[in-house]
């Protein structure tokens, strides 16, 4: 990377307020482990026919490293009907699915840090009232009327994502060119930060999410990750989700390699240390371990950066 871009790929160190107390970023990548309670989410879903498994393998990814985990119940893969009111799955069977997984990783790991991934206001109040720290909102607040209260009244952390549309309307949305995409997600993140602190959520509470295949075909996935650092001019730290996402599939693809869902693993790590180099604080993962791995040696960059 270039002197050019130095300032814009340089995080900080920011206190990131939770429901019951803080969590350092900027200093070391936080890895979020990404636990899907779902039949049918496009990476990983049906993998537990119990909650007690579910609970196992949330508990082997604290061990491998992992700083918090995850916890989503409904899917919103490409062409599911998440957020236009004829949801696939209502908030007591997301709550069905979420809250026994939720309770028991606090039984056995009682300090663990919990985020919730949803965007229904009655699955957030639920899970936060069992014990979450964080909701991550991948409609940023846009899908639920109700969510940013429940969030500012539990002062609960924030992920605000960005998402272009709907999951049903994705395949049908007009092409960015490359010089839109940025300017595209930061205008809709910043309109979801001044929404989320008008309804009394404070700064110190939101993380910022570029949202990484949401309403963004392949290629303009790229586009942002190599301009994502900008985003920090927002003056809130970054989250990237570039696990598993079907731009790297596609690119990988294009050069000859077939590679489904569970084998874009390398494809996965790189995406990964690029986005921590363009200034992400937390990076949302699939497999722990290497990501643990590829983190602290791109760490190990920026200290010298």
């Amino acid at each position: 990377m270039n002197n050019d871009n130095r300032g814009h790929g340089a995080r900080h160190r920011l206190d990131w307020g939770l429901r019951t107390g803080l969590m350092v970023l900027g200093e070391q990548t936080a890895v979020m482990g990404v636990l899907n309670l779902t039949p049918d989410s496009f990476s990983d879903g049906g993998r537990f026919a119990t909650s007690a498994e579910a609970v196992d393998a949330g508990l082997r990814m604290l061990d491998e490293g992992a700083d918090l985990l995850d916890l989503g119940a409904e899917s919103t893969r490409p062409g599911s009907h998440a957020g236009d009111g004829a949801a696939t799955v209502g908030s007591a069977e997301e709550q069905a699915r979420l809250l026994p997984v939720l309770d028991g990783i606090l039984r056995a790991r009682p300090a663990a840090v919990l985020s919730v991934d949803t965007y229904k206001a009655a699955t957030a109040r639920a899970a936060l009232e069992h014990g979450a720290e964080i909701v991550n909102d991948v409609s940023g607040f846009e899908w639920d009327g109700e969510m940013a209260r429940v969030c500012a009244e539990s002062g609960c952390g924030v992920v605000l994502m960005h998402t272009r549309g709907k999951p049903d309307e994705w395949g049908g949305q007009a092409s960015l060119a490359s010089d839109q995409v940025l300017s595209t997600v930061q205008a809709g993140l910043q309109q979801r930060l001044q929404r989320a602190c008008e309804a009394g959520i404070a700064m110190k509470q939101i993380v910022l999410d570029p949202g990484y295949g949401f309403g963004k075909r392949h290629e303009e996935n790229f586009a942002l990750l190599a301009r994502q650092a900008q985003l920090l001019d927002l003056g809130r730290p970054l989250l990237a989700g570039v696990s598993r996402k079907s731009f790297l599939g596609h690119a990988l693809a294009e050069s000859g390699v077939t590679a489904p869902v569970n084998a874009r693993e390398t494809a996965s790590v790189a995406a990964l240390v690029v986005a921590i180099l363009n200034g992400a604080s937390i990076v949302r993962v699939h497999n722990v371990r290497p990501a643990v791995e590829a983190a602290r040696i791109a760490d190990a960059v920026m200290r010298d950066y």
